[in-house]
């Protein structure tokens, strides 16, 4: 059966009740869910962030020790040609040899260059390693204390809130599906929730905008629904309110 114009305003007003009810506790808790979700991802961060140096300083670890090992190959064969020197026959042999013993110590020169490089970077990285360190430690401390506050709060409101939340399907069961959109976008646009408004003063609750005097016996006779010239949304006149608040006294 159709339902009259004044039973969809019911509905529609207890939907919105239920919700803003709901808008009022998770206000309650305010910026904390979105402070911890932020602290959650800068600590996966930092912690991304020290692996990638863990990584390379492994690296330049590594690589240091195979410089050392070819300064010790170097110096091996620096030992064996200089060897080869005293067992030379001719001018030919002993350039040759003399040249393998010049190639083995820029060799080491360049391999000690090196390690002198790779252990300036180490260096660095150490001290970003301590200082990134630091900062997660100091993250994770914060985020502890944020999460233990944001799980009191939803402790306490956690039933009140699962219960509302199932009053909101059952009370959106009642509202047919083309309301419920307009319903529905009406609350995304608004910070405040609100998509049904009561005229407060002459003006719409919502916005504040004055309600011609025509347009608000329109309302009144709850023939059709009434959007709001200016926001939109959708307007119930003030004795609607009052006779929906003494029935559920």
């Amino acid at each position: 059966m159709e339902q009259s114009v004044e039973q969809k305003l019911k509905d529609l007003w207890k939907l919105q009740t239920i919700h803003s009810q709901i808008d009022k506790i998770r206000q309650i808790r305010g910026e904390l869910p979105e402070e911890v979700s932020d602290l959650e991802d800068e600590v996966a961060g930092l912690e991304t962030r020290l692996e990638k140096i863990r990584t390379e300083l492994d690296s330049l670890e590594d690589a240091i020790v195979n410089r050392k090992n070819l300064i010790r190959d170097a110096q091996t064969a620096i030992k064996k040609y200089e060897t080869q020197l005293n067992e030379v026959k001719n001018n030919r042999e002993y350039d040759a040899i003399t040249k393998e013993i010049e190639i083995q110590g820029l060799e080491i020169q360049v391999c000690e260059k090196k390690i002198r490089e790779h252990e300036y970077e180490i260096r660095n990285k150490t001290e970003i390693y301590e200082v990134t360190e630091k900062s997660l430690e100091e993250r994770k401390s914060d985020l502890v204390v944020k999460r233990q506050e944001l799980n009191n709060i939803t402790s306490e409101t956690q039933r009140e809130e699962d219960d509302l939340d199932k009053q909101t399907q059952e009370a959106k069961e009642n509202i047919e599906e083309r309301l419920l959109t307009v319903y529905n976008r009406l609350r995304k646009a608004y910070k405040n929730g609100l998509a049904v408004v009561p005229i407060e003063r002459d003006s719409c609750s919502g916005c504040h905008n004055k309600i011609p005097p025509q347009l608000q016996s329109e309302i009144r006779q709850r023939k059709r629904i009434i959007f709001c010239e200016h926001c939109g949304r959708i307007l119930i006149d003030d004795n609607f309110l009052e006779e929906i608040q003494q029935v559920a006294s």
